[in-house]
């Protein structure tokens, strides 16, 4: 397995659908991003054979999934073709997760655009579901929106935001961040946050706060060094000192007016874990913005 792509030339989009209001609210999103870049935009639903039994697979059930999976994708091709956008669409069977990221592999996807929530409610995080599955999994790197967010989409960003921890991970995710400010010419804000309760910081300790920050500058030294190198000018370095990563990290989406946050699933915490439990996941839930993820290429998580 290769690297993840990290190049915001985002020709090919793919949006999984279930036709639910969720999904309509993402599908724009999509639309104004395709519209801006010139991009295919594939239409994808999966009929999720795994709830029903063999017995059930066949005949009247079938038909009856295959039309309404028909009508899915052809409602969202007509948005797309509406605004002058090109879309190729497709049914498929099976478990929903493993068809979305075996479609983006076969047809060399750029961008992954999925919201949080779909048919089984608003009222159910992404725990458990397909979107948080391919985020866990997928090569290339996936845009979740949240469809109740109060934040008003726009594209293209104006502000993105990179938090980074200094892992392997983040700066992939970094230097995606950095190819997005650059096409879509927004400000580059960068952020590491110290985490005061999970290192044991007796914040009192002039010492321990003098190595603490010599640490967080490091990292944002080297993120501005990788930005820069890329041709781009950070807006902003941060380094916030925090009980909590994630509450940091949404105070300073707020503050700053961010409409983009660009982060890796995993970080200094040990790639041997998921995105479950993971500042990343709780970004995904909570953000009132998008949130761009990265997975580790095969080589980091070994």
């Amino acid at each position: 397995m290769t690297a993840p792509e990290t190049s915001a030339t985002f020709d090919r989009l793919l949006f999984p659908t279930d036709g639910s209001e969720g999904a309509a609210a993402a599908l724009e999103h999509v639309l104004d991003i395709a519209a801006e870049h010139g991009s295919t935009v594939h239409v994808l639903t999966v009929m999720d054979t795994v709830l029903y039994s063999p017995f059930q697979m066949e005949g009247d059930v079938v038909d009856a999934l295959e039309r309404e999976g028909d009508r899915i994708v052809r409602d969202a091709a007509d948005r797309a073709e509406g605004r002058g956008i090109d879309a190729v669409t497709a049914v498929e069977n099976g478990e929903p997760y493993r068809e979305i990221i075996d479609y983006a592999a076969s047809h060399d996807i750029d961008l992954t655009v999925m919201p949080t929530h779909g048919r089984r409610g608003l009222e159910r995080f992404l725990l458990g579901s397909t979107t948080e599955r391919v985020v866990r999994r997928a090569d290339g790197p996936v845009l979740t929106i949240r469809p109740d967010a109060e934040t008003e989409l726009t594209y293209p960003y104006r502000h993105v935001l990179a938090p980074t921890d200094g892992s392997e991970c983040a700066r992939d995710a970094l230097e995606l961040g950095v190819d997005v400010a650059s096409t879509t010419g927004a400000a580059l804000h960068l952020l590491t946050v110290v985490d005061v309760v999970s290192v044991g910081v007796d914040v009192r300790s002039d010492i321990k706060t003098a190595m603490l920050e010599a640490a967080a500058d490091e990292i944002l030294d080297e993120a501005s060094s990788v930005a820069e190198t890329r041709g781009v000018e950070p807006a902003a370095e941060t380094v916030a000192y925090e009980p909590s990563v994630q509450e940091a990290i949404r105070s300073y989406i707020e503050d700053q007016d961010i409409d983009l946050v660009v982060v890796g699933t995993h970080g200094r915490t040990g790639f041997d874990r998921y995105v479950l439990g993971s500042v990343t996941e709780h970004l995904i839930r909570t953000a009132p913005v998008p949130v761009l993820t990265v997975r580790e290429s095969a080589s980091e998580g070994s």
